[in-house]
């Protein structure tokens, strides 16, 4: 019995055994497969599970990618055994290349020549530009390359030739000697229209400065300057020589005024300007400078003792300020965009006399009032800005300087009146009157933009008239007209020099009787005195 119970419970025992691990489940191996990965020249075998992405076969392999590396088959795809996988890596690159921007070459016609002669008026000059190209290369060979930048280094100037062809304009008598601006060069017409040559072909004048010396003998004049890091310079020349010879007087960025002291032909006044990269392109000293100097190029040492120092230029001094020679040479009126004055020229002190709203503009330029003397030196004509500081209310005003109040004598001519007065003109009484010759806008309340008529008056104000342009055609652009030094012969009385469209043009004060004297349509500046 005991041997049976034995037996029995070995059985039993092993029964249940092969009964557990009969319901134990089946352990299956997860299959593996094999993927080459090919990356920086090499090849490598990896071992990773049936179902893998091409990404965890990187990860397997330790490779990472860069910004712009990619892969082919791209990371999500699904592998198979014995699937190759290739990374290219990417890099770009960044280089500039300068390239030569060609002057163009242009053929202007003018009367001012002969027929059929030519005049090389400004030398072309290529511009210079750099590009800026991304490089991409795949495992170290380029394979794109494009530009994706290009920035002007030095803008091309065109050359110009001027041919000549038949005047098609009546000759004038002219008093004196005219000169005027033509495309970058200067002219001179002397004794008529019809007697006219170029005096300085340069091309590079820019009509910064352009003022004839009290005798005419002499020119002083701005050019562009070839130094990035100057605006222009200031030259002189004596036009009665032959070949004509130039002056460096070693003065650069000249804005609003250079002139000659009256009577003198070898002495100059001037304010000067800082460069900036920013608009409008300078920053005002509003100082003043005396030079003197020799047509054997002799400049004297201007900046030891200024005539005015340095200094802020009042509401929007950044802008700068004008000035004009008082008839006896002793004084400079003054012009800013807050006022109206004085500067004695002996102890440089500053005298306003007439405080004025400044212009609010609204962009990167300011407003300066035109201002004139009277022959005597006893009054100053100049526009008054009504406030407030955006109003459109310019008057044209007279300023007594021996006493009394400002008046306005032509309320609404507009920002850009600029009044100017007339030489003496005899009358058939003693005493010696003038006249004041002004721009009247055809839109008022638009000046800033509207074109202007051509009118004159009386000193007072009263007899105004409207010369030029014709009603019914187009207005003049802002300028400061010129008056004639002398009665042109033809007509009698005084005459105004004007740029109409680009052209000159008389206009006789006292017939309103216009003649066109250029046709080029590129004249830009006047300048004009009796010879002495």
């Amino acid at each position: 019995m005991r041997l049976y119970h034995s037996s029995f419970w070995a059985y039993l025992f092993s029964f249940l055994f092969f009964l557990l691990v009969g319901c134990t489940p089946p352990q299956a191996t997860q299959s593996m497969m094999g993927v080459v990965v090919s990356a920086d020249e090499q090849s490598v075998n990896v071992q990773v599970p049936a179902g893998s992405t091409v990404q965890q076969a990187l990860d397997k392999a330790g490779l990472a990618l860069g910004t712009l590396d990619r892969v082919e088959p791209p990371s999500y795809t699904l592998l198979t055994n014995g699937a190759t996988i290739r990374v290219i890596r990417v890099e770009e690159e960044f280089t500039v290349e300068q390239e030569i921007i060609p002057f163009e070459r242009k053929i202007l016609q003018t009367e001012s020549l002969p027929d059929q002669e030519k005049l090389l008026a400004q030398s072309g000059e290529n511009g210079l530009q750099e590009i800026t190209y991304r490089h991409v290369f795949e495992d170290g060979v380029e394979v794109s390359k494009r530009s994706v930048k290009y920035v002007v280094v030095k803008e091309a100037v065109p050359e110009v030739v001027m041919v000549g062809i038949q005047t098609p304009f009546t000759q004038v008598s002219i008093p004196g000697r005219l000169i005027y601006l033509l495309g970058g060069n200067a002219w001179m017409m002397e004794q008529t229209t019809a007697n006219r040559r170029p005096l300085i072909n340069s091309g590079d004048l820019d009509g910064r400065v352009f003022e004839l010396s009290s005798d005419g003998n002499l020119l002083l004049f701005t050019r562009n300057s070839a130094d990035e890091e100057e605006i222009n310079t200031l030259w002189a020349a004596e036009i009665t020589e032959d070949p004509l010879e130039l002056i460096d007087l070693g003065v650069s960025n000249i804005i609003h005024f250079a002139d000659w002291l009256p009577g003198s032909n070898s002495k100059i006044v001037f304010s000067t300007v800082e460069p900036r990269s920013t608009a409008p392109g300078w920053q005002a000293n509003n100082d003043l400078y005396a030079l003197s100097f020799s047509p054997t190029g002799w400049v004297s040492n201007w900046q030891e003792k200024p005539v005015l120092e340095p200094n802020s230029g009042g509401v929007y001094g950044w802008w700068g300020m004008d000035f004009v020679w008082s008839p006896d040479g002793e004084q400079l009126a003054y012009a800013r965009p807050d006022s109206i004055g004085v500067l004695d020229f002996n102890d440089g002190v500053l005298t306003p006399t007439l405080e004025i709203a400044p212009l609010q503009t609204g962009g990167d330029w300011a407003w300066i009032p035109g201002v004139s003397w009277d022959p005597y030196g006893n009054l100053l004509y100049t526009v008054n800005h009504e406030p407030p500081e955006d109003s459109q209310q310019f008057d044209v005003t007279v300023i007594p300087l021996t006493g009394g109040t400002p008046l306005n004598i032509t309320p609404q001519a507009g920002m850009f009146a600029y009044p100017i007065t007339s030489p003496f003109q005899s009358q058939s009484s003693s005493e010696d009157t003038f006249q004041v010759a002004f721009l009247q806008a055809v839109f008022p309340s638009q000046s800033d933009t509207s074109r202007y008529r051509l009118m004159v008056m009386d000193r007072d104000g009263s007899n105004q008239r409207s010369l030029f342009p014709a009603q019914g055609e187009p207005g003049l652009e802002p300028q400061q007209v010129v008056w004639s030094p002398e009665a042109v012969k033809e007509e009698g009385g005084l005459a105004l020099a004007v740029i109409y469209q680009g052209d000159l043009w008389l206009v006789n004060a006292q017939s309103g009787q216009a003649q066109q004297i250029t046709g080029d349509g590129l004249t830009s500046r006047i300048a004009w005195k009796i010879v002495q």
